[in-house]
């Protein structure tokens, strides 16, 4: 039978990553840094995994997780067993999780479809981005707050740090809060600073909370 000739043969859709534009064939052609969210099962926890790769191998990774105890444990194994493998390779390890594993996942498909954080920078962004993340304090940003009809909302923690106290107006409604930076407080005592000063060194406020009628404990009162 006589071959037809193919036209529209055009390659890979270039994809945009560290300011070139790359028709990615092979896993060393993909680069970029970026993060997304995975989840169990049960959908009883979750997961944010960020990763920094280059030439399709991840270079550093940074694991967060939210739900069960077990996932903490789960975690440790995972920064252990995600550094120095290529993102096909890491997609199809067990990282012990299953919220791990769906991160894994979903940032595969991210990194290889070309829509990472890092699309348009030159040269990528440098190795460390990801724990730059965390701030100063090394530590992961949470909010948990809890709330009843009887008693209301109360404010536990937030990217500032612990809440220790939250100031309320004249109608009980909130307007600021007192927060505990915990991971610089942490650092100061490492370095020789007597608790209670650090403690005092690493106190803020947020809001009008110097202007409440009345200031709570929100876990005591």
């Amino acid at each position: 039978m006589t071959c037809v000739a193919r036209g529209a043969n055009h390659g890979p859709a270039p994809i945009p990553q560290e300011g070139l534009w790359t028709k990615a064939r092979m896993i060393q052609d993909i680069s970029g840094f970026t993060h997304g969210v995975g989840w169990c099962a049960p959908q009883q926890g979750a997961c944010k995994l960020t990763l920094g790769v280059k030439e399709g191998v991840i270079q550093e990774a940074l694991i967060e997780t939210i739900g069960c105890s077990g996932m903490t444990h789960s975690a440790a194994m995972a920064a252990e067993i995600l550094a120095g493998k290529t993102i096909l390779e890491a997609l199809n390890t067990d990282l012990v999780c299953d919220a791990i594993n769906t991160a894994m996942r979903e940032l595969f498909l991210q990194i290889v479809y070309g829509r990472t954080q890092s699309a348009f920078s030159e040269g990528g962004l440098p190795l460390g981005a990801g724990l730059e993340d965390l701030g100063k304090g090394l530590r992961s940003m949470t909010a948990t707050m809890y709330s009843t009809i009887e008693k209301g909302p109360r404010y536990l923690e937030l990217t500032e740090g612990y809440v220790l106290k939250m100031g309320l107006d004249e109608k009980d409604e909130i307007i600021g809060y007192e927060f505990l930076r915990l991971g610089p407080m942490i650092d100061l005592i490492k370095q020789g600073v007597d608790a209670n000063e650090a403690f005092r060194r690493s106190t803020g406020q947020y809001g009008r909370f110097d202007e409440a009628v009345r200031v709570i404990d929100p876990r005591q009162e």
